[in-house]
């Protein structure tokens, strides 16, 4: 029995990222896979990502020819029944007998012998994709966003459903995702958004780079890395080809795997003397406000030890102050001018990049974030000086984690709730301060002005005077940012 290197890093990692709750964008850049070389380190990254991505429809194929009940299965069998079945309806170059012969290898491997007989049966009774299947799987996918995708015929289909329930069974099953979260997107964002999130989330997203000077880009060429121009923002590069991690300027801390949507909320914070980021980790954030500000002095704080041990090591600016500390407590004295509030939040816009978390997730926990969500806020804005201006976002599509926040927040500061969404004229006191909502629109047109916003139109950015990019309409993940100043 000998299992290919790349087939058991993945089955590995799959399986701490069950048992665990860890993270794919962690694990599959940790040690376990350094050793690969760049080949098996690729296979094992697309088997784990694709499993991830598509568990659901995995799992009804694998429901579909199994004669145990699903429910059954070890944890072992059915993670390398998963890998198996990837590959043979994914993976088109991987011979049907390799995919096969080597899932029930883990199975073994994993100490299940007695369900090899099984786990061998199954996999023999699922189809290896052909030509045409694919050809159906990717029109329904399209190509990358503004491509004119929305024009495809496996698009139009999709919209022809009048019952929005019946629509989001039908995404649920198509595209892999959990029913009750297409549900949710088709009554807040539209059919035809919903739609484009859900056919994003299955798509390999683009490497965004955030450099952090100006030779660094021609370092990156030089070591074979290709490069275009940031589809959001002027500063950012997307990589077209090569592994930017492999290269000195990223070993050196000089670039930085950034999504072009986080790099935009850290570009609305703006510039500052005094700068408070109350849930760092991992950095990425806090090293672009520190390379915007380099004068300003920079408190970096998050909750976790191990994720603070991290960020010691990312953020590499010597401007910046890192402590762990809840930031519905921090034991900081004194007002900052600037405050970035990125708080925990559900990831449902970011499922391109993290698909683990739609297996995860569950409706009865945004009450839970909404409420951790809302004392982060309250808490930091008793942090910001007169004249200060607070920047709270998340990487969630849902409104209870984004427009609910703030409203619930200055509503309980005296604001009128009915002026929360559309006037930036809403204000809200307490016994000796006042806060008012800030546009959106405005900062970006500003970042416009300067010529650091690439995206075209601004406004299609905005939700009202909030931020509001959702994946498959932007370049980016799925962002949220409110802007909020203290008058006096």
């Amino acid at each position: 029995m000998a299992v290919s290197p790349a087939r058991l890093a993945a089955f590995e990692i799959l399986l701490k990222i069950d048992a665990a709750e860890s993270y794919s964008s962690e694990l599959l850049h940790s040690e376990r896979l350094a050793a690969l070389s760049r080949q098996d380190r690729a296979l094992a990254m697309e088997i784990v990502m694709g499993v991830l991505r598509w568990r659901s429809w995995l799992d009804a194929g694998i429901a579909r020819y199994s004669f145990t009940p699903f429910r059954k299965l070890d944890p072992e069998v059915l993670t390398a029944l998963r890998v198996g079945v990837y590959q043979l309806q994914f993976l088109e170059r991987v011979p049907a007998r390799a995919a096969i012969n080597e899932s029930v290898d883990l199975v073994k491997h994993a100490r299940k012998a007695s369900a090899a007989p099984l786990t061998n049966a199954i996999l023999r009774k699922v189809p290896k994709t052909g030509a045409a299947e694919r050809a159906a799987l990717h029109a329904a996918l399209g190509p990358e966003f503004g491509a004119g995708s929305a024009e495809s015929e496996a698009l139009a289909s999709l919209l022809e459903y009048e019952d929005p329930d019946q629509l989001a069974r039908r995404l649920a099953t198509d595209f892999a995702h959990p029913e009750w979260m297409v549900r949710r997107w088709i009554s807040h964002y539209g059919a035809a958004r919903a739609v484009s999130v859900c056919r994003f989330d299955q798509q390999v997203p683009v490497t965004a780079l955030r450099l952090g000077d100006v030779a660094a880009e021609a370092e990156l060429r030089a070591e074979g890395i290709e490069l275009a121009p940031g589809a959001l923002l002027a500063s950012a590069r997307r990589v077209l080809y090569g592994d930017p991690t492999r290269t000195r300027a990223y070993a050196e801390g000089r670039v930085t795997i950034q999504d072009e949507g986080s790099q935009l909320v850290a570009a609305l914070v703006g510039r500052g003397m005094r700068i408070l980021d109350c849930c760092a980790a991992p950095g990425g954030k806090t090293t672009a406000l520190a390379e915007r500000n380099p004068e300003a002095d920079i408190l970096a704080a998050d909750l976790h030890e191990h994720r603070v041990r991290l960020m010691r090591r990312l953020v590499r600016a010597a401007n910046v102050r890192i402590i762990q500390a809840d930031a519905r407590s921090l034991p900081v004295g004194g007002e900052f001018d600037r405050i970035l509030a990125d708080v925990p939040c559900s990831g449902t816009g970011t499922l391109a990049r993290n698909p683990e978390i739609k297996w995860r997730l569950a409706p009865q926990d945004l009450p839970g974030l909404h409420t951790r969500q809302l004392a982060i806020l309250r808490a930091a804005l008793s942090h910001l000086a007169a004249g200060g201006r607070l920047v709270y976002s998340t990487c969630s599509l849902e409104p209870e984690e984004n427009e609910a926040v703030i409203g619930e927040v200055l509503e309980q500061l005296g604001a009128d709730p009915s002026s929360v969404q559309a006037a930036p004229e809403a204000v809200a006191a307490s016994p000796s301060r006042r806060f008012r909502l800030i546009s959106v629109g405005e900062q970006l047109s500003r970042l416009e002005q300067e010529g650091k916003l690439s995206w075209r139109p601004a406004a299609s950015l905005t939700s009202g005077i909030f931020l509001r990019t959702l994946p498959g309409l932007q370049p980016c993940d799925g962002f949220f940012a409110a802007i909020i100043e203290r008058t006096r």
